[in-house]
């Protein structure tokens, strides 16, 4: 969807405009995402952008308040444009401007589209009210919905030094359930008022938290503090075996990745130091510590630090 002119790659002003919207999309919706992707080149940035637009409207379906037969049917009308896209078949002068950009992101890196499909997949599992006994089946769906998005964003990135790229896709696979577990814990209250349960009912059985979380306190007699910090120990293991991906990116991939991962490690932190903050609201960084994580994240620091570290595997 872009053309060459001088024997340079020219992007239309249609196209332009898709991405100027999905950009939109993601500095509204998503700030963490989009303090992560300010230190990319542009056309990286945008492809970025594209794919958050793209899962927002995914995410946002099933979050929605239709009935489940509606979100159905429009799951499956958003995995047609998908299909769409796949196929080549979005003009540029298309009605849909997530659809264009995300054509044009397609072309220009080797996105692994079936992640997108993946992660309708999983969020079908929500319009289903799916629930999980052990952590392996909550890791399928976080799988879908994290993991996709990782193994998607690397296609963005791509990898440097003759690294492999299928050890890349495993890191960041693995870096996706780090985060989106980290999301599961901050959440519990506000999903528990949608009416839904995300971590394993093993869990909550084994802390006494089966009753779920409904106010602002623990469940009565339950060990709540250990139910967290069980959870947080999981989460750290994924996010150390997650950060191996840093130094198989070049330097401003590297950073967007440790910027976005170094916003929800802190936010884990913060779960940890304080469990029952995330019954009483939502646990968030201030803008001036993402922009320090940010920073961080430029210098490299983090990507030469886990370097030097031994591989562990999750």
């Amino acid at each position: 969807m872009s053309r060459t002119v001088n024997g340079s790659a020219q992007t239309s002003g249609q196209v332009l405009a898709a991405y100027r919207y999905c950009e939109t999309v993601t500095g509204h919706e998503a700030r963490n995402f989009a303090y992560g992707i300010r230190l990319l080149p542009t056309p990286k940035r945008q492809a970025m952008s594209a794919l958050y637009a793209f899962s927002r409207r995914v995410d946002d379906i099933g979050d929605g308040e239709l009935d489940p037969e509606e979100k159905v049917r429009r799951l499956d009308l958003t995995r047609a444009t998908l299909a769409r896209v796949r196929d080549g078949a979005v003009a540029e002068d298309d009605i849909d401007p997530v659809a264009v950009a995300l054509a044009d992101a397609a072309v220009k890196f080797p996105l692994p589209l079936a992640g997108l499909d993946e992660l309708i997949d999983g969020v079908q599992m929500d319009v289903r009210g799916e629930t999980y006994e052990t952590w392996d089946d909550l890791a399928v769906y976080c799988r879908c919905v994290a993991g996709a998005i990782g193994r998607l964003s690397l296609g963005v990135f791509g990898t440097v030094n003759g690294n492999d790229p299928a050890r890349a896709a495993e890191y960041a696979d693995t870096l996706g359930l780090a985060l989106q577990l980290t999301n599961i814990l901050r959440d519990v209250r506000e999903d528990a008022g949608n009416g839904r349960t995300y971590l394993p009912a093993q869990d909550l059985a084994k802390f006494g938290c089966a009753a779920g979380f409904h106010t602002d306190t623990p469940p009565p007699g339950s060990d709540f503090t250990g139910l967290v910090e069980f959870e947080v120990r999981r989460a750290r293991k994924l996010f150390a075996t997650g950060y191996q991906l840093l130094p198989m990116l070049d330097r401003r991939s590297g950073a967007c990745v440790a910027a976005m991962a170094g916003i929800y490690r802190r936010l884990l932190e913060r779960i940890a130091a304080d469990p029952e903050a995330v019954l009483r609201g939502r646990v968030s960084l201030p803008g001036r510590e993402k922009a320090y994580v940010a920073m961080r994240g430029l210098t490299g620091l983090d990507a030469r630090r886990t370097a030097r570290l031994p591989r562990r595997d999750a």
